[in-house]
């Protein structure tokens, strides 16, 4: 690509003359494609999802991190547009590219929407754009995979477009640190496109740093969400061991974490949901694979996070015992439903799998949350009870899966029989009732 094309991009992003679109607009697309409007670009918007796209139109947000005050002051704009075709990106010099990856079956990727999403813009391409991937994948996939599709359309890259890797980090609820706040890594398939890609994201983000490559930018993510599986999934289990040893591992944690170095606190849980920790470390995993590296770090974490649901249920079955109680007669009640508190989001949830294993044990299981009214996946179709005096007294045993705010827990504590607490809500309360993880 020429220096004055390289130079006009610059000053078209410049005078903010420069049209942007988003793929994708889930939790990472949408707060992304607002968070242009608001730097006052024009951003089209483009997902599949009819309803999704039915519901932005009609000015309804359907992500935490947007509220729909925020959808309808970029929607007012009129630099906001949204669309369900690829069509539209024949008027954008940038396009982003937010799109899920899944995994097909245990530790192999599926990539198949990122795939479908670089065809489709291949056909609506406008000369000398700006491609940036956002998708958590493996190491070598914008240059492996995404570069091959785009050149197999007679496209060439630094001639005909620029391509970058710029993974996601936001942290759905988070409201210290909302995307603006989170320091952005970019690493392009050369330096030119490292550098545009810097300079188009610094318009909504302060701090931006740029990699060798795609390939390395790629990788970071993968380490981040790696260091989180592989040290929740370890503090699980010594929590688990402490148990056995009749130690309160909270009490541990809280004295050790007041080292003013070397040590990181984490804490354990029922296991661990989203789109990120789950699997991202599992991408890494196979491709290590690939190049002839087995990382036993992340396979041995990964199971012990996919079996705390089982360990959890383990531990009902005990305090069930202990009071006498068959699990096959008893009434559970599981207390949050989300995958983490204050989110109203299901993806890959530990207290849904609670919920699925107990009913597997022929329980009478109920949940409460207060935002998911109705829980209708995975074989479950069950109505949030009413938290109350009567209702939690009929239950044999409460656990607390999900520690949202704003729950009355001394009411809970009042009128539950007995209390499995996974997320340590009763901490430094002393009462025969409440049993920690």
């Amino acid at each position: 690509m020429s220096d004055s094309v390289f130079y006009d991009f610059l000053k078209r992003l410049k005078q903010k003359k420069i049209k942007l679109a988003v793929v994708g607009l889930g939790y990472v697309g949408l707060p992304l494609a607002i968070s242009f409007v608001k730097a006052g670009l024009r951003v089209l918007g483009i997902d599949k999802d009819k309803d999704r796209v039915r519901k932005l139109q009609k000015k309804h947000s359907y992500i935490t991190d947007v509220s729909n005050k925020e959808l309808r002051a970029a929607l007012k704009t009129k630099r906001f547009h949204i669309f369900q075709t690829f069509t539209a990106i024949k008027d954008a010099q940038v396009i982003i590219i937010c799109v899920p990856t899944p995994l097909k079956r245990k530790y192999h990727p599926d990539i198949s929407y990122i795939k479908e999403a670089v065809k489709a813009i291949s056909k609506n391409l406008a000369a000398g754009s700006l491609i940036i991937l956002e998708s958590t994948t493996y190491p070598g996939t914008t240059e492996e995979v995404i570069l091959p599709l785009l050149e197999a359309m007679g496209l060439r890259h630094n001639r005909d477009f620029y391509l970058a890797f710029s993974p996601e980090r936001i942290d759905p609820g988070n409201k210290q640190f909302p995307l603006q706040k989170i320091p952005k890594v970019v690493g392009g398939l050369s330096p030119a496109a490292g550098k545009l890609a810097e300079l188009v994201y610094r318009k909504v983000i302060k701090d931006v740093i740029i990699v060798s490559s795609a390939r390395a930018a790629e990788t970071v993510k993968l380490l981040e969400n790696s260091f989180r599986l592989i040290n929740i999934a370890f503090i699980d289990e010594l929590a688990m061991m402490a148990h056995k040893m009749n130690l309160d591992i909270w009490e541990i944690i809280r004295a050790a974490s007041t080292k003013p170095f070397g040590f990181m606190p984490f804490y354990p849980g029922p296991g661990v949901g989203g789109h990120c920790i789950p699997k991202d470390p599992l991408y890494l995993y196979w491709k290590a694979r690939h190049a002839g590296f087995s990382s036993r770090f992340i396979k041995l974490a990964a199971g012990i996070i996919n079996a705390m649901p089982d360990y959890i249920i383990g531990r009902i079955e005990a305090l069930l015992k202990e009071n006498k109680i068959g699990i096959r007669k008893a009434k559970i009640l599981v207390i949050g439903a989300t995958y983490k508190k204050d989110v109203a989001d299901l993806r890959k949830s530990p207290a849904i799998d609670i919920i699925l294993g107990l009913k597997k044990r022929n329980c009478k299981v109920s949940y409460y949350d207060p935002l998911i009214p109705h829980l209708k996946i995975n074989g479950i179709d069950l109505k949030s009870v009413v938290l109350g005096k009567e209702t939690l007294s009929v239950f044999d045993c409460t656990v607390i899966a999900v520690d949202h705010t704003g729950l009355d827990y001394h009411a809970i504590l009042k009128h539950s029989r007995i209390i499995l607490d996974t997320r340590n809500v009763y901490n430094g309360i002393v009462n025969e009732k409440v049993h920690r993880l």
